[in-house]
């Protein structure tokens, strides 16, 4: 399984951007996805997941009501959506998928498979 991630860019504060990150596998459309990020000089750290099934999402406090994770399992893609960035958003996004039927979705070791990164930066 590849996870392939794209979107990222260099955006004003209060811009939005759409984050994609498309899978090499159907049987992720039976995974949980999330997506994480990490800044220069800090620990990655999770920003959002959502459930096989698309109905249940989690985000982290320092992106909700801004961010939206979405999924399309005939595309086996899942999506960010980032409103109203702030320069502290600033940082290489990471997808990744798990097979966990149960997991811990704010921390990194559940998760089987990442994709690369993208890069977003933005400016104030």
């Amino acid at each position: 399984v590849q996870l392939q991630a794209s979107g990222g860019g260099l955006v004003q504060a209060g811009d939005s951007l759409t984050l994609s990150c498309a899978a090499s596998d159907h049987i992720v459309s039976d995974w949980a996805m999330a997506w994480f990020r990490q800044a220069p000089g800090k620990d990655r750290e999770f920003v959002a997941a959502v459930t096989y099934t698309g109905r249940d999402t989690y985000y982290s406090d320092a992106v909700k009501g801004r961010f939206t994770i979405s999924r399309d399992n005939a595309k086996i893609t899942s999506y960010l959506q980032t409103n109203s960035l702030k320069p502290e958003d600033t940082a290489v996004y990471y997808c990744a998928a798990t097979s966990a039927s149960n997991w811990y979705y704010e921390i990194t070791s559940p998760y089987d498979y990442w994709g690369q990164g993208t890069l977003v930066t933005v400016s104030s």
